[in-house]
């Protein structure tokens, strides 16, 4: 098997606390798969993340149900002026995620934020925010209500715990939907016993794979949105590859998210057309335009020794 290739790309803005995105490519017989876990994840959380790209180097995917998905243009933490160019920008996308609940800012930001991609869309676009647990249950009730005057699809992980999920589903009118409560999750079917939140987000990696996330999808008996780890057009086939498979895709999905990233690994990257991402499997024909420094390298290739070990001992 061909040597893993570490990439390094700068992103164009500062997205969950990083400027610059990092992973290493595998190669095997079903083609390339893609394994790029953030650096806050310890080396048992990465190994979920291992056996995603193992899947996808060695054992495939199953066969898509459609050719194409939806997506959701999504705006970081940025100025109100610089959310809406981001929405102008994305190739047709009518729904658009908007990040807030940035340490930092505040709620008037939250709100010119929106409203900016709210006037972008235009009446008819779908727009969600993304908190990522940031707000405590009484600062979650009153901001979403607030962000609701522009009208909201949804509000992804507003609080961390899915105790506090469920307390927030229980005061608002918004549908809520869960991501870290499901992916960082010992148990991820927790959500739905305890009556947490309306949609799953799910991701491959973190979920390990994408025939673990088609079991949660029947498990958790939830609407289902597919959503990325900020990763290369390889990793983004993989989340592909589930939106295509599963039996009922209710909402767009967050998968276009190479457009937060400077470069990529190959030269077909993941394009939007009118809104919608084709189900296909780039080839990794480019990873020297992105290729990693030495340092960078030794790092990723001591910490995949490290997990590898862990996943060749799991049960």
């Amino acid at each position: 098997m061909p040597e893993p290739r570490v990439w390094s790309i700068p992103m164009r803005a500062r997205f969950r606390g990083i400027e610059v995105r990092e992973g290493l490519l595998l190669r095997g017989d079903a083609g390339w798969g893609e394994w790029s876990p953030f650096w806050d994840y310890d080396d048992a959380g990465c190994v979920p993340w291992l056996a995603a790209a193992r899947e996808a180097a060695d054992v495939g995917w199953p066969d898509p149900v459609r050719t194409s998905v939806p997506v959701n243009v999504t705006v970081p933490a940025v100025g109100p002026a610089a959310a809406a160019q981001v929405v102008r920008d994305s190739a047709g996308c009518r729904t658009a995620k908007v990040k807030v609940a940035e340490p930092g800012q505040t709620e008037a930001d939250d709100l010119a934020r929106v409203e900016a991609v709210r006037d972008a869309l235009g009446p008819a676009g779908k727009l969600r925010v993304d908190a990522n647990g940031g707000w405590d249950v009484d600062t979650a009730v009153r901001t979403i209500r607030l962000l609701d005057r522009v009208g909201l699809e949804y509000v992804e992980q507003p609080c961390r715990t899915v105790e506090e999920l469920a307390a927030v589903r229980r005061r608002v009118d918004v549908p809520v939907a869960a991501d870290e409560s499901i992916r960082r999750a010992e148990d991820p079917l927790r959500v739905a016993r305890l009556h947490a939140a309306d949609i799953a987000v799910l991701k491959v990696q973190p979920l390990g794979g994408v025939a673990a996330c088609l079991r949660i999808a029947e498990q958790i008996g939830l609407p289902v949105v597919v959503s990325s780890a900020l990763e290369s057009s390889v990793g983004i086939a993989a989340g592909l590859a589930l939106a295509a498979a599963l039996p009922t895709l209710p909402y767009a999905c967050g998968l276009a998210t190479l457009q937060l990233l400077d470069g990529d690994v190959t030269s077909t990257p993941l394009r939007v057309v009118e809104g919608c991402l084709p189900v296909v499997r780039p080839d990794a024909d480019a990873p020297d335009a992105v290729r990693a420094d030495t340092a960078t390298t030794a790092r990723w290739l001591a910490r995949l020794r490290a997990v590898e070990a862990r996943l060749g001992s799991r049960p």
